[in-house]
């Protein structure tokens, strides 16, 4: 996400930092710039005028322009701005003292509400929840049928509705149901439209009379852009929503949307999509998020991302062996599966500082397709080869070729690579090797 924002303020920013001192020419080329690169990711025009003449109006004072570092100093007006604009801080679900806590989810048709329901139960369950689950779209063909799959997959209750049930009956059974099942939280995947339209408002509105939820939140499409922010717009003045879920930003390189919802609508993004996987649903904090789209990275994201992923005594395990230098094939794949767990590897090096701006380092990093593929030549060894690779000789080799369905070429490459990674890790646990690493003088 904000993929092609980042590279273009990153350039402007540099030229900023090369100046030794600032005027307001500079700024105001500076300025320019920024309002393109604003405009041509697709944030709303009023919101780009406002934010570019208030980042005027701070980079021009005594305390920027007579700065040391005047062009870190416009870095970091920029920053706190970005803050502000996407809310300040990270927004709270609020679910109220009812049990269960109607949550209701609203948007248009394919905007991926009932995907993004099924979402925000893993996460609500991950935090120790009860969680349940119903459909009121009865209208889309399978949409009951599809979130009892998808919730039944992550132990999420589901409530079923009795054919030719109205959706205002189907929420306010699901509510009962609900609480005499003992859910602490109940999450209504509503019906949506390919346009907004009257009847759909009017079903929305007596589904929020009846079940009066402590939230309502609208998902929005990030791909399709200010239209996201009109609809979104729409649906407030009509429903009065709490917060937004961004579907689809792992897919939108501009993220326009996400920048523009809460100045226009005056309603926080509580949370964001970035894949199509269940737990691929995370809180939106504006501050990381304006390091992110200024190349920063996000370390506690990644933090926490690795703390969900990894399992303590797996890492501890791990810490003995490499000292040990008994590092096997095993451990290598048990890795890579656990790097999986994050995410894509693109986004866990966008969240590390400078790794983000290091030209041709996307093209160097294995793509989902290679991971698989080294998955499978490792799962193809006998459990010796794994535990030593040494014995892996040349009749092995086109072995375990044929029983991955890969080459041999694939197969030494992988071999060439767990290695090299030895061998650094063995370097890595000596003293001299530690005091290597710490004045950055290890090599590769």
């Amino acid at each position: 996400m904000f993929e092609n924002l980042t590279e273009k303020l990153e350039g402007i920013f540099k030229k900023l930092k090369g100046r030794g001192r600032l005027d307001e020419e500079n700024i105001q080329n500076a300025l320019r710039e920024i309002r393109m690169a604003l405009l041509e990711a697709d944030v709303n025009f009023r919101v780009v005028k406002d934010f570019v003449e208030e980042i005027r109006v701070r980079a021009v004072g005594q305390e920027v322009m007579d700065s040391l570092t005047p062009g870190q100093q416009v870095v970091k007006i920029v920053h706190d701005r970005l803050v502000e604009l996407m809310g300040g801080e990270s927004a709270q679900l609020r679910f109220g003292s009812r049990i269960p806590a109607p949550i209701m989810l609203v948007g248009l048709q394919g905007c991926g509400k009932t995907t993004t329901a099924v979402k925000l139960a893993r996460f609500l369950i991950r935090q120790g929840k009860r969680v349940s689950l119903v459909s009121a779209d009865v209208y889309r063909p399978a949409a009951m049928e599809q979130l009892e799959v998808l919730g039944s997959g992550i132990g999420a209750g589901v409530i079923k509705a009795a054919p030719g049930t109205d959706p205002v009956t189907i929420c306010l059974q699901a509510v009962e149901e609900a609480r005499s099942r003992g859910y602490e939280v109940l999450i209504m995947d509503t019906a949506g439209r390919l346009h907004i339209d009257e009847a759909m408002m009017e079903e929305l509105r007596r589904i929020k009379e009846k079940v009066r939820p402590a939230e309502i939140l609208f998902v929005a499409d990030a791909m399709t852009g200010q239209e996201a922010v009109n609809v979104a717009v729409r649906f407030n003045e009509v429903l009065g929503i709490d917060g937004v879920i961004m579907t689809k930003m792992d897919g939108d390189a501009r993220g326009g949307a996400a920048l523009s919802l809460k100045a226009v609508m005056g309603k926080p993004i509580k949370f964001v999509g970035v894949g199509e996987k269940v737990d691929a649903l995370e809180v939106f904090h504006p501050e990381r998020m304006a390091s992110r789209i200024l190349g920063m990275g996000d370390i506690l994201s990644l933090v926490e991302k690795a703390q969900a992923a990894v399992d303590e005594k797996a890492a501890r395990d791990l810490e003995r062996k490499i000292r040990k230098n008994e590092f096997t094939l095993e451990d290598f794949r048990d890795q890579l599966m656990q790097i999986r767990k994050m995410g894509s590897l693109q986004d866990i090096l966008s969240m590390i500082p400078g790794l983000g701006k290091m030209r041709g380092l996307k093209d160097m990093m294995p793509d989902e397709g290679e991971l698989i593929k080294v998955k499978a030549i490792i799962d193809s060894m006998t459990k010796q080869e794994r535990r030593d690779y040494l014995i892996i000789d040349g009749e092995r080799r086109k072995r375990i070729a044929r029983g991955s369905g890969t080459t041999v070429q694939d197969v030494n490459r992988l071999l060439k690579s767990y290695g090299e990674m030895r061998k650094l890790m063995k370097k890595m646990t000596t003293k001299e090797g530690i005091k290597a690493l710490k004045r950055g003088h290890i090599r590769f």
